[in-house]
C-alpha cells in the first residue's frame, strides 16, 4: 500500500526558505513518480513539482512554469523521502501542500511534457503540510 506523509511546513517571513518531505512506505522510489501539488484558499489545486528516478541514473524533474527557478525537488533514496525546497517564500506561496505517487517506470516521457502535473492518475496521496508565508 501506498503511503506517504509530508511534514516541514509551517509559518514563515516572505524571502525565507522552507524545505517540505515527503516521506514514503510501501513503495521503492525507484519504481515511481513522485510529484509535489498545492491548493491555496479558494483555489483549485495546482502541480508545483515532479520527478522519477533511478539509483545510478540521473533524475528527470519538471517544474511548472511559474514554479521554476525558486523550487527544487530531489530525492533521498536512503531516506525513502523526496524533498522540496522553496527559497524567496511570498505570500503566493501560502497554501497546503502534497505529495503523490503512481507507480510508473522510470522514464523521462511523463516527466519532460508535464503530464505528471496534468493528467497523471496518482496511487496514492498524503494529507498535505500548510504553508503559510506572513510577516
Amino acid at each position: 500500500q501506498v503511503q506517504l506523509v509530508e511534514s516541514g511546513g509551517g509559518l514563515v517571513k516572505p524571502g525565507d526558505t522552507l524545505r517540505l518531505s515527503c516521506g514514503v512506505s510501501g513503495f521503492t522510489l525507484d519504481n515511481y513518480v513522485v510529484a509535489w501539488f498545492r491548493q491555496a484558499p479558494g483555489k483549485e489545486r495546482e502541480g508545483v513539482s515532479c520527478i522519477s528516478g533511478k539509483i545510478g541514473r540521473p533524475d528527470y524533474t519538471y517544474y511548472r512554469d511559474s514554479m521554476k527557478g525558486r523550487f527544487t525537488i530531489s530525492r533521498d533514496n536512503a531516506k525513502s523521502t523526496i524533498h522540496l525546497q522553496i527559497d524567496s517564500l511570498n505570500a503566493e506561496d501560502t497554501a497546503v501542500y502534497y505529495c503523490a505517487a503512481k507507480r510508473a517506470p522510470y522514464s523521462g516521457a511523463a516527466i519532460l511534457t508535464g503530464i505528471c502535473l496534468t493528467e497523471m492518475k496518482y496511487d496514492g496521496w498524503g494529507q498535505g503540510t500548510q504553508v503559510t508565508v506572513s510577516s
